[in-house]
């Protein structure tokens, strides 16, 4: 893969953030919800979540105040995808990539459509 294709973008609306056109590959849809991939942000001066989308990753960016210590930033994380989608914290869970930047998470009690319906309306 060349360099010009990792680095393509998805089209935000840059007052919303919103994604004009999401990848197929946005998210895994399972019995217990939806399961993503975000690249994190920590340490940010603002909180948002989504902060546009890396389709090379095929991740959601979100950007978090939190430092990357002590699981700061998960915790930040989980409670930032769980006040977008108005769910409590224990519906969001980090699967994989707790001291990495690129993490999958899993959010229960919403659908692919849910995802992209909510992430469309930022």
């Amino acid at each position: 893969m060349n360099s010009q294709s990792r680095d393509k973008k998805i089209p935000l609306n840059a007052d919303t953030h919103s994604i004009t056109n999401p990848d197929t590959d946005l998210c895994q849809e399972t019995p217990d919800g939806i399961i993503i991939t975000v690249e994190v942000s920590a340490g940010s001066k603002k909180e948002v979540f989504p902060d546009g989308y890396n389709p090379w990753r095929k991740a959601f960016k979100i950007s978090v105040k939190a430092p990357p210590v002590e699981g700061k930033a998960n915790k930040a994380i989980i409670e930032l995808i769980a006040a977008r989608f108005s769910l409590p914290a224990q519906a969001v869970t980090i699967l994989s990539g707790q001291t990495s930047s690129v993490k999958r998470v899993r959010i229960q009690g919403i659908s692919r459509q849910h995802l992209i319906d909510l992430t469309d309306d930022r």
